[in-house]
């Protein structure tokens, strides 16, 4: 049975599905005003591979996975303000490039993707009822402000206490909160700002309610997961668990799940760092799935941390992978799953271990190996095998010739090298050896290796 770690529990426990004919699953989303790092990259293949085994589980029916997009925020207006675009023009171009880097990552689209711009109505109609039940008040600059004193359970994600909370808080001489924890739900306008028409004035939303509005006009006021970065656990999610649960009087996401930092030299990759790579750039270098199976390397609540050697380590573990199965036709008739699917399994279903799972996948892949030549039959059943559960990962889909032979800007082409293989082969037959070992030479020093069989020779990228 899938077992998972609760961050509002502090606790793995059974995953138990509100109603398992429609398993609900929220994530928070990107705020589309720049490139995705890497840091977006692990939120998004994470959360992907969780919404994978949800579907394997209960059926792709019956898994509804939401990830909304932030389209109006401080920063946003901040970067359409000084590239001269409206804000519409900004997210459109960035919602383009994030959606082209979670393809290349082999993501699958989640069912829904809500904008917070499409949902003003929501937004406003959920402040309304905070209002309406006391739990948020208009103050004197216009702004609404949810009064978090007001909500018993404040804190109960995070672990934290609201006195030692207000103890650390200030107010700002400019603000009329009634209490420095509150937060704004409502900014009101200011000058050439966008802006919407509400109860309290023209304005915009502040960021934690658009989550709140959006998860459960998508999803109902009560569903089974709500994800996201580790960054958002305080005050971000906490302070959606205060507004939702305000609002609608009932339980909000039974399971809270938060996948764990990037780190470069022990620090927090963020953009406010200066520290961060997006997935654009590292994809100049890398295969995406080779960047896919980097992040699936470590258990998704430990920190990640990102390096040349590891990103090396993982196009290493792919090649011997997908050279396992080079040269044996997949035969879904002949899937039939062995006790590697279990042990398979049985990672995943323990909080999605997929470091594991990974591993596991090696041992197939050296089964494969040594079945190649003398059970063909079986090794072709392995590697069935292999395929299939590497699925649910998100790898090894690719033809293996594909991934193998895959080049980056500045190296041969395949054209180039079937070339000089072609031309190696004729020296041979003309016993032409100081010209073949030259141009296996060359090959090499071009980073690739060939591998001589019977009667052909193969090749593959270094």
């Amino acid at each position: 049975m899938l077992e998972i770690y609760n961050s509002l529990t502090r606790k793995s426990q059974p995953f138990s599905p509100l109603d398992a004919k429609n398993v609900r699953l929220y994530v928070c989303g990107m705020t589309v005003y720049d490139y995705c790092h890497i840091g977006h990259a692990r939120v998004l293949v994470v959360f992907d591979v969780i919404y994978r085994y949800l579907t394997h589980i209960y059926g792709a029916d019956h898994v509804t996975y939401i990830r909304n997009i932030t389209d109006i925020d401080d920063k946003i207006i901040a970067r359409a303000n000084e590239r001269g675009l409206n804000i519409t023009e900004l997210t459109e171009e960035f919602i383009t490039a994030m959606n082209e880097d979670a393809r290349a990552l082999g993501v699958l689209s989640p069912n829904q993707e809500p904008r917070a711009t499409a949902h003003m109505p929501q937004i406003i109609e959920m402040i309304q009822a905070l209002v309406n039940k006391e739990y948020a008040y208009q103050a004197e600059n216009g702004d609404v402000y949810y009064a978090v004193a007001k909500f018993e359970a404040y804190g109960q994600l995070s672990g934290r206490q609201l006195e030692d909370l207000r103890a650390g808080a200030r107010v700002a001489v400019d603000e009329a909160k009634r209490d420095p924890l509150d937060f704004v739900l409502w900014k009101s306008a200011k000058p050439d700002e966008p802006h919407w028409d509400s109860p309290w004035g023209k304005g915009r939303p502040g960021w934690h309610i658009e989550c709140s509005a959006m998860s459960t006009h998508c999803l109902g006021n009560h569903f089974d997961i709500h994800g996201g970065g580790m960054d958002l656990k305080f005050p971000h999610h906490e302070n959606e668990i205060a507004q939702s649960c305000g609002a609608t009087g009932e339980a909000f996401a039974n399971v809270w799940m938060h996948n764990g930092f990037v780190q470069i030299d022990n620090e927090k990759m963020a953009k406010s760092l200066g520290n961060f790579f997006t997935i654009r750039e590292v994809l100049e270098r890398y295969d995406p799935e080779v960047l896919r199976y980097f992040i699936l390397s470590s258990h998704y609540r430990g920190p990640l941390n990102y390096s040349n050697v590891h990103l090396d380590n993982s196009k290493n573990a792919l090649t011997t992978l997908y050279t396992a199965l080079r040269g044996i036709e997949i035969d879904e008739s002949l899937l039939a799953p062995s006790e590697y699917s279990s042990r398979f399994f049985a990672a995943m279903d323990n909080d999605f271990a997929t470091s594991e799972a990974q591993a596991i996948l090696f041992e197939l892949a050296h089964e494969i190996n040594k079945l190649k030549i003398d059970q063909a039959m079986m090794a072709a059943r392995y590697a069935t095998e292999l395929k299939s559960l590497a699925k649910l990962l998100g790898l090894l889909q690719r033809d293996a010739e594909d991934f193998l032979q895959a080049g980056q800007s500045g190296e041969l082409s395949a054209d180039e090298i079937e070339q000089k293989i072609a031309q190696r082969n004729q020296a041979r037959a003309d016993k032409d050896f100081a010209l073949s070992d030259r141009i296996r030479k060359e090959l090499q020093d071009a980073g690739v290796v060939l591998e001589d069989g019977a009667g052909s020779t193969s090749w593959r990228r270094e």
